[in-house]
């Protein structure tokens, strides 16, 4: 998660230091001290694992399935996608999706 949020942030100029540890730590913008991410337990796992790794070798050896984006390119595709987003709301003065 710590890759993907860094990642996230640096595509709108922002970089993320990380402070504390655990259920304490937090995400705070290096220029502005703000912390921007916070650890909410409510999204925990009911049985949390330590760590979790996808294997693509199967797809790619049984479909012939090969990736055509880095993990770089898809989290700046995806922060993209929320921008557009959140611009035609700002235009609209509408939500486009509901919040959680």
């Amino acid at each position: 998660m710590r890759e993907f949020i860094q990642l996230a942030f640096s595509q709108i100029g922002r970089t993320i230091e990380w402070r504390g540890e655990g259920i304490e730590e937090t995400g705070v913008d290096s220029r502005t001290g703000d912390v921007l991410v916070r650890v909410d337990p409510r999204y925990f796992r009911p049985t949390e694992v330590d760590l979790l790794l996808g294997d693509p070798s199967k797809a790619r050896r049984v479909l012939g399935w090969q990736h055509k984006v880095t993990f770089p390119e898809l989290v700046a595709e995806m922060v993209s996608s929320d921008l557009d987003v959140v611009a035609k709301e700002i235009h609209t003065n509408e939500r486009c999706y509901e919040t959680l």
